[in-house]
């Protein structure tokens, strides 16, 4: 009897194993069919052995997945800890000098935070500002991000050294005029200039960089809330720079670290945000001001001497370009690195992922997470429209689904625990 159990045990794990297989077989062979040559996937188990391949050398658009690359470029060169910083000082003229570095979450509540400690500041010194002067060299004026066009789309606000809200301002209509959205942001005179050439009755506008339009949106914004809380100012709102006569009275650094950006930042898929890191990371490591050839230079360097990715296109750090190409594969690579922080990716389930939609393109890539360091990852680029990523993602979780045969693995213990 006891031989007949083992016999049978054996016969019952080779069956096993073969329906597995075959299974496995007929899961990556479905889902091979779903794909086409303008598309790539791979699938790697938690050793980072390959279970799934296809098109993996082929450079295609990432779309907004390119983010994770940009964001784990960002912590190399700056750290995770990293926190952006904004400087105020005062000149011989009682003019007060703001300058800005970059930081892509200096939003209504913080300008309004800082302006109440700027005017502890002043108060305390008997201080009256004359002009309000705005510097913001700290990155190239003109940045012009390929992939971006001229309209009052978010994904399409300017970058530059010193912004607020994103460089957009959500409005809405009510009764016969307009106003703020946002509780927290005030309706300023540059924002109801550029609503009323609009026929919309709600949405956001984007100030550009036409005659410094952004830059001076955030002056705005500071002398609004200066004087909410109590400062004088006799002068006006203009352009100029640091200079080393001129005394530094704050420091703000951001109460955000780099980790919680890139964590809203994945979050949201904020093109903004990506490439301010992506300019940072540029000016950080070549000088500034910051550009996008810097930006470029520093990513593909990250690519080159960390990674080991040689032959990678990037214009941009959000993906929003076309120009951007990347194979699966050498992105499997970045899927690999980033491991270590993949829970400010957003989640669903066991999965952390990013995705990415261009018109015609549609990206995902992420990790599954089964417990106990089970850990495994896609790349999924499709550059071609017609295809649901929803098919394709049900397949990939059926590959990775480590619990297909709960029946048959309780069968094998009790037929163990007989021949024991």
């Amino acid at each position: 009897m006891n031989n007949f159990l083992k016999l049978f045990s054996i016969l019952f794990f080779l069956s096993f194993t073969l329906c597995s297989a075959y299974i496995v077989y007929a899961q990556n062979h479905s889902l091979n069919n779903l794909l086409t040559d303008e598309d790539a996937v791979i699938i790697s188990d938690k050793n980072g052995k390959i279970i799934f391949s296809k098109n993996s050398s082929k450079k295609l658009v990432p779309a907004s997945t390119l983010k994770v690359l940009t964001s784990l470029a960002a912590i190399h060169f700056l750290g995770s800890d990293f926190r952006f910083k904004t400087e105020f000082h005062m000149d011989n003229n009682s003019n007060l000098k703001i300058k800005g570095f970059g930081d892509p979450l200096m939003i209504s509540e913080i300008v309004e935070e800082i302006s109440s400690a700027l005017c502890n500041n002043l108060k305390k010194n008997k201080i009256v500002i004359n002009n309000i002067i705005l510097d913001d060299s700290y990155f190239d004026h003109l940045i012009k991000i390929p992939g971006t066009n001229l309209s009052d789309q978010p994904y399409d606000a300017p970058n530059g050294a010193l912004c607020v809200n994103f460089n957009t301002f959500y409005f809405k209509r009510f009764k016969n005029s307009y106003i703020s959205a946002e509780a927290q942001t005030p309706l300023l005179s540059c924002a109801l200039k550029k609503i009323r050439k609009t026929s919309s009755n709600s949405g956001r506008i984007v100030f550009s960089h036409n005659k410094n339009e952004y830059t001076l949106y955030a002056g705005e914004m500071f002398l609004f809330f200066l004087k909410k809380h109590g400062a004088k100012i006799t002068g006006n709102i203009k352009t100029g720079h640091i200079n080393k006569k001129d005394r530094l009275i704050l420091v703000y650094e951001s109460n955000f670290s780099l980790s919680k950006i890139i964590s809203k930042l994945l979050e949201y898929s904020n093109n903004f945000m990506a490439n301010q890191l992506f300019i940072t990371m540029g000016a950080n490591l070549f000088g500034p001001p910051g550009t996008i050839e810097k930006g470029k230079l520093a990513l593909l360097d990250y690519a080159d001497q960390t990674l080991g990715i040689k032959d990678i296109n990037i214009v941009e750090g959000s993906g929003i370009s076309r120009q951007n190409k990347i194979s699966a594969m050498d992105m499997d690579k970045i899927l690999s690195e980033f491991k270590p922080y993949r829970k400010l990716m957003r989640t669903v389930g066991n999965e952390y992922y990013k995705t990415g939609t261009l018109n015609g393109i549609a990206t995902r890539v992420g990790y599954i997470d089964n417990g106990k360091e089970d850990i495994s990852r896609y790349v999924i680029l499709l550059n071609r429209s017609g295809k649901s990523m929803g098919d394709i993602m049900k397949l990939v979780r059926d590959i990775f689904n480590k619990k297909q045969y709960p029946k048959q693995n309780s069968f094998l213990k009790k037929i163990n625990h007989l021949k024991g």
